[in-house]
């Protein structure tokens, strides 16, 4: 990576070229992008027989509304720049998906695999203690969740020690998302973010418009698509678009990458990696000499489900695919999106499209103040109403349905349905918002900028609703 690129300078940077489309106050604006409150913290952790110096974060990007959310990452690549950016791009993301929280995030400059679960949890406890000491943690203060290098377990420890220095306190729950369902969390938040990019990109291949303007037939089956990046959010991002029809080309990951144009079984080269240790030799697709060359194969649809930074003005140029759907944060560098933008390349911007996991995270949240699990009301109700329905039309027509037609029509919804429906009504009704933002403002280049201006309607209007110091 370039040593003077910023992360937060480039997020800087977009949310700047869609304010020009704004009439808010210039105070507003600065209020908007800065970032509230930044915790930087060291402490000290037994590892073995050494004292480790752990280095951490937490950001506070904006509290117009409460409590602020973003997830917590563990990676040596961790620093205060990388922190705040995505402090910054969780408060736009919440807005535009309609969720009521400010942006946070946070990290620990460690790489997990370094150490044993014991370290790792006595890590985590002692950064969650830093959090609670500084207040940057609370069901109605700050609500982490997972990210890069974390997990349920992780979030079961915070939860556990955010309990234990919280006893009595009847929301405790919700002071952390992403948990294990036994521990409060809410089913589908796994494959949450992996669904949402699918529903995002879907939505995008089913616009006309769009779809004319780059020269591609309606819908997602029989599109190519390339992940890169195996991990929780680019496997079920890969999964879902082969399920609904796609052809997943290429797969890449940090040991290599692999192609073969007439598609790859995701499970299956999962299953391979999982024996073998790596994604390449997978039987009928072809080695790619970098990991990074996938990027650069023939395709419709990338999906960069990694880190930041991966497209960049050095490759951007070299890009075929006409979409880029960008499941990670960050994966293009400004220079890239101008190359790709001049070259008619439509970028699905990560602002909103990796909103699938704040979004569950919000419904976990609710389900964790609600104190009751989705669909435990409804279910029996709705079955039972059902059943009398086909039992009626059965009698009106005197013909019968089959099992599997009953099943399917008596059947009451249950949480993971619920969930899902919630997220891909959240998911459409984004995307259909920011082509409307972007068709009502021709002088707007890129789907990006159209992202940001609805952020920066949506934060301004609170802010200005709220004062400048709210």
């Amino acid at each position: 990576m370039n040593p003077e690129y910023s992360f937060f300078e480039a997020v800087c940077k977009s949310f700047d070229k869609a304010a020009k489309f704004t009439k808010f106050d210039e105070g507003i604006l600065e209020q908007i992008k800065q970032c509230n409150s930044v915790l930087r913290i060291h402490f000290p952790v037994k590892i073995g027989d050494k004292v480790e110096v752990i280095k951490a974060y937490r950001v506070q990007h904006s509290n117009h509304k409460q409590p602020c959310k973003g997830g917590i990452r563990f990676s040596e690549m961790v620093n205060l720049d990388e922190v705040m950016a995505l402090a910054a791009l969780m408060t736009y993301k919440c807005a535009i998906v309609d969720v009521p929280f400010g942006g946070a995030k946070g990290g620990i400059t460690i790489d997990p695999k370094k150490y044993t679960p014991y370290d790792l949890e006595k890590i985590t406890r002692r950064y969650t203690s830093e959090l609670i000491k500084k207040k940057f943690i609370g069901p109605g203060q700050d609500v982490p969740a997972p990210d890069y290098g974390t997990g349920e377990r992780e979030m079961a420890w915070i939860l556990d020690t955010y309990t234990a220095m919280h006893p009595g306190e009847i929301d405790s729950l919700a002071c952390v998302t992403g948990k294990p369902v036994s521990q409060g969390g809410v089913r589908g938040r796994k494959e949450a973010t992996g669904l949402g990019v699918f529903f995002g990109i879907r939505e995008v291949c089913n616009n006309t418009d769009v779809m004319n303007r780059l020269g591609l037939p309606m819908g997602i089956e029989g599109k190519k698509i390339i992940v890169q990046g195996l991990g929780n959010v680019g496997y079920h991002a890969a999964k879902f678009f082969q399920e609904n029809g796609a052809l997943v080309v290429g797969l890449a990951e940090y040991e290599g990458s692999i192609y073969n144009e007439n598609g790859l079984d995701v499970d299956a080269v999962f299953q391979h990696r999982k024996a073998s240790g790596s994604i390449l030799n997978f039987p009928g697709a072809t080695n790619f000499n970098k990991n990074t060359d996938a990027l650069e194969a023939p395709c419709d649809i990338l999906i960069p489900a990694a880190l930041e930074n991966v497209i960049n003005g050095d490759n951007a140029s070299h890009i075929q695919a006409k979409i880029i759907g960008e499941a990670a944060n960050g994966p293009l560098t400004p220079e890239a999106d101008e190359i790709l933008s001049n070259k008619g390349t439509l970028v699905v911007p990560d602002i909103y499209l990796n909103a699938g996991g704040v979004t569950v995270s919000y419904f976990e949240w609710v389900k964790n103040l609600s104190h009751m699990r989705y669909g435990r009301v409804e279910k029996r109700f709705m079955e039972n109403h059902n059943t009398n329905l086909v039992s009626y039309i059965e009698e009106m027509t005197g013909k019968k349905v089959t099992e599997i037609q009953k099943n399917l029509l008596v059947h009451g919804p249950d949480e993971i349905d619920l969930v899902r429906s919630g997220l891909e009504d959240t998911m459409i009704k984004a995307t259909n918002e920011i082509l409307d933002c972007w068709k009502q403002n021709p002088e707007i280049k890129d789907m990006r900028t159209a992202a940001f201006l609805v952020a920066i309607n949506k934060v301004g209007t609170s802010y200005a609703e709220l004062g400048i110091f709210p």
